[in-house]
């Protein structure tokens, strides 16, 4: 009597299958392509020490008086013999070291395609540091006599450096979710998803930003607004190249008798 002959097994995922998933699993993620596990806790050490130093404005609501009026923008609290300018300046720098080095540490191919938002990053990161070592001289938020010379160009070259490095700051880090988000566009990732986002609330921050720069009124919350957005963006960034989530791609080869594959192999 020949022996019975056995029944087909029905597509589905078999060992190999479960095992190709697991790997892939949107829900596991995997580490962004050629990161060790010592440079991905580096690359976030670093950057959360960026981060923290580079958000330092949150501080000045808890001492009152520090800031006199929300026309007033972050960045005159730097002027040179104001209180704790000398710590603010040493923050903005610092995050910017912080933050140019958590990029370094991850390096340029650590997202697929994303090497030129990687280096807007780099640029991001060195105009911070930048403002921190050339703060301005004058209130030009809240002093109309310091703007006025300031647009005449008659105060001193550090004021118009750390002015050039706020706008290559803001310019760098705009670029850079511009390029992330039409790179990622289309894929279902949290990090594209985070990307599209940013980028739709920059389309209304920004007019808003120009309008009040324009009237001099309310320039500290719209920077805040930013800087809260550009912290977002960084650790977007971050995420997405020290744990890149990956699409399933589920084998569903399963082995047969006599050698035979299920359906779609």
């Amino acid at each position: 009597m020949a022996p019975p002959q056995s029944t087909p097994t029905a597509p589905g995922p078999g060992r190999e299958g479960v095992a190709n998933l697991a790997a892939t699993s949107p829900l596991l993620g995997e580490p962004g392509p050629g990161l060790s596990h010592s440079r991905r806790i580096a690359a976030w050490v670093l950057a959360a020490g960026g981060l923290l130093a580079y958000n330092w404005w949150v501080l000045v609501p808890l001492k009152p008086g520090l800031m006199t009026s929300p026309d007033e923008l972050f960045s005159n609290l730097e002027v040179s013999g104001q209180p704790y300018a000398t710590a603010m300046q040493h923050a903005d720098l610092l995050s910017g070291v912080l933050l140019f080095a958590a990029f370094v540490v991850m390096g340029r191919r650590s997202a697929p395609g994303g090497g030129r938002d990687w280096l807007a990053m780099l640029g991001f990161a060195v105009a911070g540091a930048a403002g921190g070592l050339f703060p301005e001289v004058c209130e030009d938020g809240i002093n109309a006599v310091c703007r006025r010379m300031e647009w005449h160009f008659e105060l001193p070259a550090s004021q118009y450096v750390h002015i050039g490095a706020g706008i290559v700051e803001f310019a760098a880090i705009t670029v850079a979710l511009f390029i992330a988000a039409r790179r990622t566009a289309g894929t279902p990732s949290a990090a594209g998803t985070a990307y599209r986002r940013l980028w739709r609330a920059a389309l209304v921050a920004y007019p808003l930003l120009g309008l009040a720069y324009l009237t001099n009124r309310f320039g500290g919350v719209m920077e805040a607004v930013f800087f809260i957005g550009f912290t977002v963006m960084v650790v977007t960034q971050v995420a997405e190249r020290t744990w890149r989530r990956a699409g399933v791609r589920i084998n569903w080869a399963v082995p047969l008798p006599h050698g035979r594959s299920s359906p779609g192999a």
